[in-house]
């Protein structure tokens, strides 16, 4: 996870591959609207393949980190 990084001065601490400021949500965001990696890699020249590999595994990470929280009702 060396490729992610959090910094509250960097797109007001959103997770952003290291060294950009491309957020892992706007990977995501084209990954889920059907672009390809190759595609994003196009769009994005300084990106490496494993950049957004990253992005991928950091979402698969925090979906595994959950907890439940009863509302008052």
């Amino acid at each position: 996870m060396n490729r992610i990084e959090l910094n509250p001065e960097i797109c007001n601490g959103k997770p952003v591959i290291r060294g950009t400021r491309i957020s892992v949500q706007s990977i995501l965001g084209f990954l889920s609207a059907g672009d390809s990696i190759d595609d994003v890699l196009a769009g994005y020249p300084q990106l490496a393949r494993e950049d957004v590999l990253a992005c991928l595994e950091y979402t698969r990470r925090l979906s595994e980190a959950h907890s439940t929280v009863r509302l008052a009702s």
